[in-house]
Protein backbone atom coordinates (compact mmCIF):
# COMPACT_ATOMS: atom_id res chain seq x y z
CA UNK A 1 0.00 0.00 0.00
CA UNK A 2 1.24 3.67 -0.41
CA UNK A 3 0.27 4.70 2.97
CA UNK A 4 1.64 3.93 6.57
CA UNK A 5 -0.54 4.00 9.35
CA UNK A 6 1.07 5.27 12.24
CA UNK A 7 0.44 5.08 16.12
CA UNK A 8 2.31 6.08 19.07
CA UNK A 9 3.47 3.60 22.18
CA UNK A 10 0.68 4.52 24.54
CA UNK A 11 -1.85 2.06 22.25
CA UNK A 12 0.78 -0.80 24.12
CA UNK A 13 0.97 -3.23 20.94
CA UNK A 14 3.18 -5.87 21.49
CA UNK A 15 6.32 -5.83 19.64
CA UNK A 16 4.59 -9.31 18.25
CA UNK A 17 2.03 -7.38 16.52
CA UNK A 18 3.70 -3.80 15.45
CA UNK A 19 6.02 -6.51 13.01
CA UNK A 20 2.83 -8.48 12.38
CA UNK A 21 0.55 -5.53 11.15
CA UNK A 22 3.85 -3.39 10.04
CA UNK A 23 2.75 0.00 11.66
CA UNK A 24 5.16 3.05 12.75
CA UNK A 25 4.86 3.26 16.48
CA UNK A 26 6.29 7.03 17.56
CA UNK A 27 7.48 6.89 21.17
CA UNK A 28 6.43 8.97 24.05
CA UNK A 29 8.94 9.22 26.88
CA UNK A 30 9.10 8.96 30.80
CA UNK A 31 10.89 10.11 33.66
CA UNK A 32 11.77 8.19 36.31
CA UNK A 33 14.45 8.61 39.59
CA UNK A 34 15.84 11.63 37.55
CA UNK A 35 16.43 9.66 34.05
CA UNK A 36 14.50 10.14 31.40
CA UNK A 37 13.83 7.14 29.06
CA UNK A 38 12.13 6.56 25.58
CA UNK A 39 9.34 4.21 25.34
CA UNK A 40 10.19 2.30 22.25
CA UNK A 41 8.17 -1.37 22.27
CA UNK A 42 10.55 -2.86 19.68
CA UNK A 43 13.86 -1.04 21.74
CA UNK A 44 12.86 -1.10 25.12
CA UNK A 45 15.11 0.48 27.76
CA UNK A 46 13.70 -0.59 30.62
CA UNK A 47 11.30 -3.94 31.11
CA UNK A 48 7.88 -3.83 32.51
CA UNK A 49 8.75 -5.68 35.34
CA UNK A 50 11.51 -3.41 36.45
CA UNK A 51 9.59 -0.13 36.01
CA UNK A 52 6.38 -1.55 37.87
CA UNK A 53 8.96 -3.07 40.71
CA UNK A 54 10.49 0.82 40.87
CA UNK A 55 6.81 2.20 41.36
CA UNK A 56 5.99 -0.47 43.97
CA UNK A 57 9.20 0.31 45.83
CA UNK A 58 8.35 4.18 45.88
CA UNK A 59 9.26 5.43 42.38
CA UNK A 60 6.93 8.41 41.50
CA UNK A 61 7.26 8.47 37.26
CA UNK A 62 6.08 11.18 35.07
CA UNK A 63 5.46 11.43 31.65
CA UNK A 64 5.64 13.52 28.39
CA UNK A 65 4.19 13.62 25.20
CA UNK A 66 5.03 13.63 20.99
CA UNK A 67 5.97 17.79 20.14
CA UNK A 68 5.20 18.72 16.79
CA UNK A 69 8.85 18.65 16.11
CA UNK A 70 9.16 15.15 16.96
CA UNK A 71 6.38 14.14 14.83
CA UNK A 72 8.00 16.05 11.99
CA UNK A 73 11.27 14.45 12.30
CA UNK A 74 9.46 10.83 12.33
CA UNK A 75 6.93 11.92 9.33
CA UNK A 76 9.12 13.67 7.08
CA UNK A 77 11.11 10.70 5.67
CA UNK A 78 7.71 8.53 4.63
CA UNK A 79 6.23 11.39 2.35
CA UNK A 80 9.94 12.16 1.16
CA UNK A 81 9.35 8.30 -0.05
CA UNK A 82 6.04 9.00 -1.25
CA UNK A 83 4.13 7.07 1.35
CA UNK A 84 1.02 8.96 2.61
CA UNK A 85 -0.08 8.78 6.62
CA UNK A 86 -2.13 8.19 8.45
CA UNK A 87 -1.89 8.46 12.06
CA UNK A 88 -4.06 7.21 14.80
CA UNK A 89 -3.49 9.42 17.59
CA UNK A 90 -3.66 8.70 21.72
CA UNK A 91 -7.38 10.42 22.88
CA UNK A 92 -6.99 13.90 23.13
CA UNK A 93 -9.06 13.88 26.47
CA UNK A 94 -5.90 12.06 27.85
CA UNK A 95 -3.23 13.92 26.23
CA UNK A 96 -2.07 17.07 24.22
CA UNK A 97 -0.57 14.27 21.81
CA UNK A 98 -3.36 14.69 18.78
CA UNK A 99 -3.10 18.21 18.58
CA UNK A 100 0.72 18.15 18.42
CA UNK A 101 -0.10 16.04 15.36
CA UNK A 102 -2.54 18.15 13.59
CA UNK A 103 0.27 21.08 13.87
CA UNK A 104 3.33 19.57 12.66
CA UNK A 105 0.96 18.11 9.24
CA UNK A 106 -0.39 21.49 8.84
CA UNK A 107 3.37 22.69 7.96
CA UNK A 108 3.98 19.46 6.42
CA UNK A 109 1.26 19.66 3.88
CA UNK A 110 2.36 22.72 2.62
CA UNK A 111 5.64 21.57 2.26
CA UNK A 112 4.18 18.18 0.65
CA UNK A 113 0.97 19.21 -1.27
CA UNK A 114 0.59 15.77 -3.11
CA UNK A 115 1.09 13.77 -0.18
CA UNK A 116 -1.88 12.76 1.70
CA UNK A 117 -1.82 13.38 5.70
CA UNK A 118 -4.39 12.68 7.92
CA UNK A 119 -4.42 12.27 11.96
CA UNK A 120 -7.46 10.61 13.38
CA UNK A 121 -8.63 11.12 17.37
CA UNK A 122 -8.65 8.12 18.74
CA UNK A 123 -10.48 8.96 22.18
CA UNK A 124 -8.73 6.22 23.00
CA UNK A 125 -5.97 4.80 25.55
CA UNK A 126 -3.32 1.20 26.27
CA UNK A 127 -4.31 -1.54 24.05
CA UNK A 128 -7.49 0.10 23.46
CA UNK A 129 -5.94 1.94 20.86
CA UNK A 130 -3.84 -0.81 19.93
CA UNK A 131 -7.07 -2.92 18.63
CA UNK A 132 -8.61 0.11 16.98
CA UNK A 133 -5.38 0.44 15.03
CA UNK A 134 -5.52 -3.45 14.44
CA UNK A 135 -9.09 -3.15 13.56
CA UNK A 136 -7.69 -0.19 11.27
CA UNK A 137 -4.96 -2.32 9.40
CA UNK A 138 -7.38 -4.97 8.70
CA UNK A 139 -9.16 -2.40 7.18
CA UNK A 140 -5.79 -1.72 5.09
CA UNK A 141 -5.32 -5.35 4.57
CA UNK A 142 -8.94 -5.50 2.87
CA UNK A 143 -7.81 -2.84 0.31
CA UNK A 144 -9.59 -0.23 1.53
CA UNK A 145 -7.77 3.88 1.16
CA UNK A 146 -6.72 5.52 3.40
CA UNK A 147 -9.56 7.50 3.65
CA UNK A 148 -12.12 5.28 3.75
CA UNK A 149 -9.64 3.54 6.66
CA UNK A 150 -9.92 7.19 8.34
CA UNK A 151 -13.70 7.45 8.17
CA UNK A 152 -13.85 3.60 8.93
CA UNK A 153 -12.01 4.52 12.28
CA UNK A 154 -13.83 7.49 12.60
CA UNK A 155 -17.35 5.91 12.37
CA UNK A 156 -16.55 2.99 14.69
CA UNK A 157 -13.90 4.58 17.69
CA UNK A 158 -17.19 4.73 19.82
CA UNK A 159 -18.00 1.25 19.51
CA UNK A 160 -14.71 0.25 21.17
CA UNK A 161 -15.50 -0.36 24.99
CA UNK A 162 -12.64 0.37 27.63
CA UNK A 163 -12.94 -1.18 31.12
CA UNK A 164 -10.10 -0.96 33.84
CA UNK A 165 -9.78 -2.02 37.48
CA UNK A 166 -6.96 -0.56 39.19
CA UNK A 167 -5.12 -2.52 42.23
CA UNK A 168 -4.05 0.65 44.26
CA UNK A 169 -6.28 4.06 44.60
CA UNK A 170 -3.24 6.29 45.72
CA UNK A 171 -1.95 6.24 41.77
CA UNK A 172 -5.44 7.66 40.62
CA UNK A 173 -5.25 10.44 43.19
CA UNK A 174 -1.78 11.34 42.36
CA UNK A 175 -3.23 12.28 38.56
CA UNK A 176 -6.30 13.66 40.31
CA UNK A 177 -8.49 10.67 39.28
CA UNK A 178 -10.08 10.21 42.93
CA UNK A 179 -10.03 12.54 46.34
CA UNK A 180 -7.42 11.93 48.53
CA UNK A 181 -9.92 11.37 51.40
CA UNK A 182 -11.74 8.63 48.67
CA UNK A 183 -8.22 7.02 48.08
CA UNK A 184 -7.25 6.50 51.62
CA UNK A 185 -10.94 5.26 52.83
CA UNK A 186 -11.11 3.56 49.95
CA UNK A 187 -8.05 1.72 50.79
CA UNK A 188 -8.81 1.29 53.77
CA UNK A 189 -11.93 -0.30 52.91
CA UNK A 190 -10.40 -2.35 50.20
CA UNK A 191 -12.44 -0.96 47.66
CA UNK A 192 -11.38 -1.47 44.41
CA UNK A 193 -12.72 1.05 41.33
CA UNK A 194 -14.02 0.47 37.71
CA UNK A 195 -13.13 2.80 35.18
CA UNK A 196 -14.25 3.49 31.78
CA UNK A 197 -13.23 5.75 28.85
CA UNK A 198 -16.10 8.35 27.90
CA UNK A 199 -17.32 9.05 24.29
CA UNK A 200 -14.76 12.17 24.98
CA UNK A 201 -11.72 9.98 25.95
CA UNK A 202 -12.12 10.78 29.61
CA UNK A 203 -10.90 8.33 31.71
CA UNK A 204 -14.04 8.39 34.11
CA UNK A 205 -14.95 6.31 37.48
CA UNK A 206 -17.74 4.20 36.81
CA UNK A 207 -17.93 1.63 40.18
CA UNK A 208 -17.14 0.69 43.36
CA UNK A 209 -16.44 -2.84 44.46
CA UNK A 210 -15.03 -4.66 47.08
CA UNK A 211 -12.34 -6.74 46.55
CA UNK A 212 -9.48 -7.51 43.86
CA UNK A 213 -11.48 -10.61 42.47
CA UNK A 214 -15.10 -8.58 42.55
CA UNK A 215 -13.71 -6.10 40.32
CA UNK A 216 -12.15 -8.70 37.43
CA UNK A 217 -15.51 -10.16 37.91
CA UNK A 218 -16.72 -6.79 37.30
CA UNK A 219 -15.10 -6.17 33.67
CA UNK A 220 -16.13 -9.42 32.83
CA UNK A 221 -19.94 -9.26 33.46
CA UNK A 222 -19.18 -5.76 31.09
CA UNK A 223 -19.04 -8.05 28.18
CA UNK A 224 -22.24 -9.24 28.75
CA UNK A 225 -23.78 -6.09 29.05
CA UNK A 226 -22.58 -4.56 25.84
CA UNK A 227 -20.72 -6.36 23.80
CA UNK A 228 -21.25 -7.62 20.04
CA UNK A 229 -21.19 -11.11 19.41
CA UNK A 230 -18.25 -11.59 21.94
CA UNK A 231 -17.94 -14.99 20.70
CA UNK A 232 -16.84 -13.55 16.89
CA UNK A 233 -14.76 -11.10 18.42
CA UNK A 234 -10.77 -10.73 19.78
CA UNK A 235 -10.36 -8.77 22.32
CA UNK A 236 -7.22 -6.95 23.63
CA UNK A 237 -6.34 -6.75 27.47
CA UNK A 238 -3.15 -5.42 28.90
CA UNK A 239 -2.04 -5.53 32.08
CA UNK A 240 0.05 -3.51 34.64
CA UNK A 241 2.67 -6.50 35.62
CA UNK A 242 -0.80 -8.52 36.80
CA UNK A 243 0.13 -11.23 34.56
CA UNK A 244 -2.27 -13.93 37.14
CA UNK A 245 -4.99 -11.54 37.12
CA UNK A 246 -5.08 -11.02 33.80
CA UNK A 247 -5.04 -15.00 32.65
CA UNK A 248 -8.20 -15.08 35.14
CA UNK A 249 -10.23 -12.36 32.94
CA UNK A 250 -8.91 -13.97 29.79
CA UNK A 251 -10.21 -17.41 31.18
CA UNK A 252 -13.72 -15.68 32.64
CA UNK A 253 -13.97 -14.45 28.82
CA UNK A 254 -13.43 -18.16 27.12
CA UNK A 255 -15.96 -19.41 29.39
CA UNK A 256 -18.67 -16.91 29.25
CA UNK A 257 -19.17 -15.43 26.61
CA UNK A 258 -16.82 -18.10 24.23
CA UNK A 259 -14.32 -15.49 23.55
CA UNK A 260 -11.95 -17.34 20.63
CA UNK A 261 -8.97 -14.86 21.00
CA UNK A 262 -7.54 -11.88 23.48
CA UNK A 263 -4.96 -10.56 22.78
CA UNK A 264 -2.54 -9.88 26.30
CA UNK A 265 -0.19 -7.37 26.66
CA UNK A 266 1.48 -4.87 28.99
CA UNK A 267 0.50 -1.99 30.32
CA UNK A 268 3.15 0.39 29.19
CA UNK A 269 5.29 3.22 31.58
CA UNK A 270 3.59 6.01 29.71
CA UNK A 271 -0.07 4.32 30.67
CA UNK A 272 1.26 2.54 33.43
CA UNK A 273 3.00 5.86 35.17
CA UNK A 274 -0.71 7.23 35.69
CA UNK A 275 -2.32 3.85 36.60
CA UNK A 276 0.00 1.77 38.50
CA UNK A 277 1.07 -1.78 38.85
CA UNK A 278 -1.92 -4.13 38.89
CA UNK A 279 -4.40 -1.83 36.41
CA UNK A 280 -6.18 -4.71 34.65
CA UNK A 281 -8.02 -3.85 31.29
CA UNK A 282 -10.60 -4.84 29.08
CA UNK A 283 -11.63 -4.05 25.32
CA UNK A 284 -13.94 -4.94 22.90
CA UNK A 285 -16.23 -3.98 20.33
CA UNK A 286 -19.91 -2.88 22.04
CA UNK A 287 -23.02 -1.17 21.43
CA UNK A 288 -21.75 1.74 23.24
CA UNK A 289 -18.72 2.57 25.53
CA UNK A 290 -21.44 2.83 29.14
Amino acid sequence: MAYRIVTDSTADLTAELIRQMDVTVLPLHYMIDGKTYTDDVLHPEMTSAEFYSRVRAGSMPTTSQITPEMFRQAVEPMLAAGQDVLYIAFSSGLSGTYNASRLAFEDLRAQYPGRQLVTVDSLAASMGEGMLVYLACAQRDAGKSLAEVAAWVEENRLHLAHWFTVDDLNHLKRGGRVSGATAFFGTMLNIKPVLHVDDAGHLIPMEKVRGRRQSLDALVAHVGKTALHPEQQEMFLSHGDSLEDAQYVVSQLKKQYGVKKVHLGDIGPVIGAHSGPGTIALFFLAENRD
